[in-house]
């Protein structure tokens, strides 16, 4: 059985000043809190996300990731078997506390394993967009400094010309995530000190001699899409993954108690699927983390299309799709096809975030597709997954909206000419606190 001491601990002070139950929202000090009442976090100093991911003890034989073109897939005891074995032979090359792994490749059921591995081991984890140009690389390379770099023999070529934009000393030690029978004429300005493949099979280490990992310790670098200016990296701490990791978990324990009330009692494994790259934060916090503390299944899409989207539902029964509005909006233009080709009956819920998602369009989906609940929620890359989201109850209540904030977090409206906290129904600035906000940058 998971620990107390890390699944969660002493509640978060409630404020005493009053605060209006219908809106959250404080008069003496402008701040808006949290309706959906305090959600407590572990109390112990040292610990870090992937442990904390683990503590979660699920069915070892149930299935955790599935590579939706290939079918191959990995259970929670290998998924954890082989986070093991990769932390013991990251610690092996002196992957140290601290130290930086970038991460280059496209969605995988491998891409959790490496960065819970890198985690686990208190090194930090900066993902790549696989589709940045070599420039765009050089620039994440010189402001995070990666010590090693994970990517596959597709992006490896690209990877040098990023790292050639940069001053480097000595050839960059690279882990192939992928094998390749055809003989390969490696960069000279990378170094491979081995495969995935072979980092898996090695027994796992003990975790006595690793460096001990605080939760305030700097986890991820994930950069910003640079909305508001150039990118920037954003850090985040284990405590921040940590807050992210036991909401996800909460969240699907009050979808699982509603698909136990639709289906009699009878509740099977939640599939999602994961059509959100790995590298964003979303994708990441999500599919690599939460769901996994949760207990789910993921199949993973390695690159999006509609149709191998459409099919996968049909194809391993996924109940789960977490998505961006965009493909939201096609499925609606695009349903007379779909449901004429594709078995969709199993799709219970659709999640969207990224981008906006209108009322109008949540309720074309809803039309055409009956049956399927759709949510929304906020966040951005300085708050990991969310910030608020709705229930499917909500969506019904009031459509278009994102919902209420998560447990733990505070918001203020603030007007940006005069730093004036705003009250209800005022337009300005958002400002958020909680212990999902990002460390710095």
């Amino acid at each position: 059985m998971p620990s107390d001491n890390l699944i969660g601990g002493a509640e978060p002070a409630v404020p005493t000043a009053a605060v209006d139950p219908n809106s959250g929202f404080c008069q003496s000090n402008a701040v808006f809190y949290s309706r959906r009442g305090p959600s407590p976090l572990p109390p112990a100093d040292f610990l870090d996300v992937a442990t904390f991911i683990a503590a979660h003890a699920h069915d070892s034989g149930r299935t955790a990731l599935i590579d939706a073109a290939t079918g191959t897939h990995l259970t929670y005891h290998q998924l954890w078997r082989a986070v093991g074995s990769v932390s013991a032979r990251l610690s092996e090359l002196g992957l140290r506390k601290g130290h930086v792994v970038l991460l280059l490749s496209p969605n995988s059921i491998f891409f959790p394993v490496v960065a819970l591995s890198v985690i686990s081991v208190g090194a930090v984890i900066t993902t790549v967009n696989p589709v940045n140009t070599p420039g765009e690389i050089a620039k994440q390379i010189a402001d995070s400094k990666p010590s090693l770099a994970f990517t596959t023999h597709h992006l490896l070529g690209k990877l040098a010309d990023a790292f050639a934009n940069v001053s480097v000393s000595s050839p960059v030690d690279v882990v192939l995530m992928d094998d390749c029978s055809r003989r390969y004429r490696y960069p000279s300005n990378t170094k491979i000190v081995t495969t995935l493949t072979k980092m898996i099979t090695c027994p796992a280490g003990s975790s006595s001699s690793r460096d001990r990992v605080s939760q305030n310790d700097v986890a991820t670098v994930l950069y910003s899409s640079g909305t508001t200016g150039a990118s920037k990296g954003v850090l985040s701490s284990h405590r921040s993954l940590i807050a992210v990791v036991q909401n996800v978990v909460r969240r699907h324990r009050i979808a699982v108690a509603e698909r136990g009330v639709a289906d009699g009692g009878k509740v099977s494994p939640a599939k999602f699927l994961c059509t959100i790259p790995m590298f964003h934060i979303y994708g990441l916090t999500m599919f690599s983390m939460g769901l996994l503390a949760a207990g789910a299944t993921v199949v993973v899409l390695s690159s999006f299309s509609m149709d191998d989207m459409l099919s996968s539902i049909e194809r391993f029964g996924v109940t789960d799709l977490p998505l961006v509005p965009p493909i939201l909006v096609s499925m609606v233009k695009d349903a007379d096809r779909i449901n004429m080709k594709y078995e969709l009956g199993t799709l219970e819920r659709v999640l969207c975030g990224a981008s906006p998602l209108s009322k109008e369009v949540a309720a074309g989906f809803a039309a055409t597709y009956p049956g399927v609940r759709v949510s929304q929620a906020y966040g951005l890359t300085e708050s990991p997954w969310a910030a608020s989201m709705d229930t499917a109850e909500e969506v019904e209540r009031r459509p278009g909206s994102v919902g209420k904030l998560l447990p733990n977090m505070e918001a203020r409206i603030v007007a940006p000419e005069s730093g004036e906290g705003l009250g209800v129904r005022r337009t300005g600035e958002l400002w958020l606190k909680g212990p999902y906000v990002m460390k710095g940058n």
